[in-house]
């Protein structure tokens, strides 16, 4: 029998409106109880508006063995300014308009 609860993985936010950022984790028979003991140990010392914890176990993550997942599929150069070729046609038409 498992003599440890479980792990709850604490966020915090400074203000409203401000990103969740991890702060720690507790260990807790529920999630409720999880909120209590991440208020006592990460809600007193810093400011806090809001708190969420999330059950270790319930996190998915990536791996690192999928780095593949992360390379760029696919050229997307027209997100870019130099993906645009109308530097040369802006010139011919500024040198058109000049001319008249």
């Amino acid at each position: 029998m498992d003599t440890q609860w479980p792990l709850y993985e604490v966020f915090h936010q400074k203000a409203r409106g401000e990103h969740h950022v991890h702060v720690g984790a507790v260990h807790a028979p529920d999630a409720e109880m999880a909120l209590v003991l991440a208020k006592e140990q990460y809600g007193r010392r810093m400011a806090c508006v809001n708190l969420w914890v999330v059950r270790a176990d319930q996190i998915h993550a990536s791996d690192y063995s999928d780095s593949d997942m992360f390379a760029h599929a696919t050229d997307k150069s027209y997100r870019e300014a130099f993906g645009y070729k109308v530097g040369e046609k802006v010139k011919k038409k500024r040198k058109d308009a000049a001319k008249q």
